[in-house]
């Protein structure tokens, strides 16, 4: 009887034992994985990647994707395959998992405001409320499109100034403009530097939160074929630099535009033409950020 026990008590203590370590090792080596906020995507390094593939970007047309500040919702435009029209789509995260949705017709390039709360879409807008957005707003004067200026995409500061471009139909001379807040209403818009404003096309500007970097795309003598991505920086008198091209890891012979920073500053997304000149494949590309840093001069 009491070898019996002695016995039973000795497989217990080694059962014990065994969860002990199991359990030891599960701690040290098998953490929780946390789900990515990029759609479950490997993040890519200094080499462009396109981004999502056969989620995002695929043999269709998606263009101008951005991310909301809270990393939790990405909008982009999209068309063909099961969307025969422009169509303005998200991926939200919801329950543990991303999901797309229909937004609405093409109604203009996302980008957002650095509290999230307002959705610019070129001269128009959309504004956070507890049950959604709002319904689509027109800016008013001094921004009001007319066939003096129609904004294809408006990006704003921390601070509240708006960068935006002045697209004109049949007269690619068409400026990026920068209108700033002052005695709490926007002034009347004004065109930047020729250290930005030179080419044809000027399109898609964005603006560094702290305004300390601009990148646009553009067509110029400087270019590698289409349309190419450019940025400048601010310099310590507070004038812009000189347009420098983002070079043949970000452009190639095909067109790109509309590149953004991630509201976390770590990842620098653009669209490039992967098909002919009809742009019927057009994909969502990312890179690191840090590229941005590679450009940055030596003052």
């Amino acid at each position: 009887m009491k070898k019996a026990y002695f016995i039973l008590t000795l497989v217990l203590i080694l059962f014990l034992n065994a969860c002990n370590t199991k359990k030891q090792n599960l701690k040290d080596s098998d953490s929780p994985t946390i789900e990515s906020p990029y759609l479950g995507q490997r993040p890519p390094g200094l080499i462009p990647e396109s981004f999502a593939p056969g989620i995002v970007s695929t043999e269709h047309y998606e263009y101008s994707g951005t991310f909301t500040p809270d990393m939790k919702e990405f909008y982009f435009i999209r068309s063909g395959g099961k969307y025969e029209k422009s169509t303005f789509v998200v991926f939200q995260y919801k329950n543990n998992q991303w999901v797309e949705s229909f937004v609405s017709k093409r109604v203009g390039q996302p980008m957002f405001s650095s509290d999230g709360k307002t959705m610019h879409l070129g001269g128009r807008y959309m504004e956070r409320t507890k049950t959604g957005w709002s319904d689509l707003k027109h800016l008013e004067a001094p921004f009001k499109d007319s066939s003096d200026m129609f904004i294809m995409r408006l990006s704003s500061s921390a601070n509240g100034t708006y960068y935006f471009d002045t697209y004109k139909k049949n007269n690619p001379n068409f400026p990026i403009r920068y209108s700033r807040i002052i005695d709490e209403k926007y002034e009347k818009p004004k065109a930047l530097s020729k250290a930005i404003n030179t080419g044809t096309n000027l399109s898609h500007p964005f603006i560094a939160p702290d305004e300390s970097y601009l990148i646009w795309d553009a067509k110029r003598e400087d270019g590698y074929g289409s349309s190419d991505i450019y940025i400048s920086f601010k310099q310590q008198d507070g004038s812009w630099g000189d347009a420098i091209n983002l070079a043949d890891k970000i452009n190639t012979e095909a067109w790109e535009a509309s590149a953004s920073v991630t509201p976390d500053g770590k990842y620098l997304f653009f669209s490039r033409n992967m098909g002919t000149n009809n742009y019927e494949n057009v994909d969502i590309f990312w890179v690191d950020a840090k590229i941005i840093e590679t450009f940055r001069p030596k003052y």
